[in-house]
């Protein structure tokens, strides 16, 4: 189940007093996540976006999403190494708690023989010389002794914790096994969920394309309303029109009335016209003789005045010889 409806800041925190690597996350005055990695830990990637380790002491899963598959990575590169940093620190605790038993130990044995060889070759004086180190080495020895009790007990409590650790290994192993068959129940939803978004996106696309056929239906539309107003303007001027039409057709038997006294009007003056165009076509024929008879004329009074020039030259060469002759005489 979700345990922050927002982002929140994940960090990992090293405890100096346990020797120990946390996983700590807080939202506010909650805490979310405090876990404690161990070297048997695994941080599984379950999607591009999305990871998760179980925690046995917590007996819990945890999940966290990133907004990248960069962050992701990140983190899991982050986990391995505080998780080798946890092994590390693990094998230092028990080589120092082998070396303080196995000390423990050699000064168990070591201690009674001393004890024994001063009260049996000892004397008195050196009983009493040797009082005070006798009393400093039982006291050393009872400390050692309360030592090894303590790493006995401490070694039975780890054989727990081990037990501990197997059970839960077996529980986080059948965990992973069913997060693993969650990821394949995942992954079909996913290619179902995939399949559908196709199949959405196919639709939505078909209904784009109903919405431009509707769009242009209606651009149509306006123009055919656009069109129906002008055809509806124009038949109102049309029937205006007849309107005044079917005005001027009542006064249609004056109108003809008068139509007939104007073509009696017209055919007396086409008849005068004719009449007319005949007295043109005389008058033209009388020009065009006029004409004639002019030329005619002209060309008679040409020839009259070429014989008056010749006979006034005539008179003057009569004349000059008239002169030379008086002249002469």
């Amino acid at each position: 189940m979700p345990a922050s409806k927002q982002a929140v800041t994940v960090s990992y925190f090293y405890d100096s007093t346990r020797n120990s690597y946390r996983i700590i996350s807080v939202d506010g005055a909650k805490v979310i996540i405090n876990s404690t990695i161990t070297p048997n830990m695994t941080f599984t990637k379950t999607s591009q976006k999305f990871g998760q380790w179980a925690d046995s002491r917590a007996n819990t899963v945890f999940g966290l999403g990133f907004s990248s598959e960069q962050q992701l990575t990140k983190f899991a590169e982050k986990f391995q190494e505080v998780k080798e940093a946890a092994k590390l620190a693990r094998d230092k605790s028990q080589e120092k708690i082998e070396t303080s038993s196995n000390h423990s130990q050699e000064s168990g044995c070591e201690t009674p023989s001393s004890t024994q060889a001063s009260s049996v070759n000892g004397t008195d004086d050196e009983k009493a010389s040797h009082g005070p180190a006798e009393a400093h080495l039982k006291s050393e020895n009872e400390k050692l002794k309360l030592a090894l009790t303590q790493s006995a007990s401490n070694v039975k409590k780890w054989e727990i914790e081990l037990q501990t650790l197997r059970e839960s290994n077996a529980r986080l192993t059948a965990a992973l096994q069913e997060s693993a068959a969650s990821v394949d129940q995942w992954k079909k939803q996913f290619s179902i969920c995939r399949d559908e978004n196709d199949r959405l996106r196919n639709k939505i696309e078909e209904l784009e394309e109903q919405c431009n056929e509707i769009n242009k239906e209606k651009e149509r539309n306006a123009q055919l309303s656009k069109r129906l107003e002008a055809l509806e303007s124009e038949i109102q001027e049309k029937e205006r029109e007849l309107k005044d039409l079917r005005k001027q057709g009542e006064i249609i038997p004056q109108l003809m009335s008068e139509c007939d006294f104007v073509t009696e009007k017209l055919e007396a003056s086409e008849r005068e016209n004719q009449n007319l165009e005949d007295k043109v076509r005389s008058l033209r024929t009388d020009i065009e003789e006029s004409k004639h008879r002019q030329r005619h004329l002209k060309m008679e009074l040409k020839n009259f005045l070429e014989v008056l020039d010749g006979k006034i030259d005539d008179l003057h060469d009569f004349r000059r010889g008239l002169s030379k002759l008086g002249t002469e005489n």
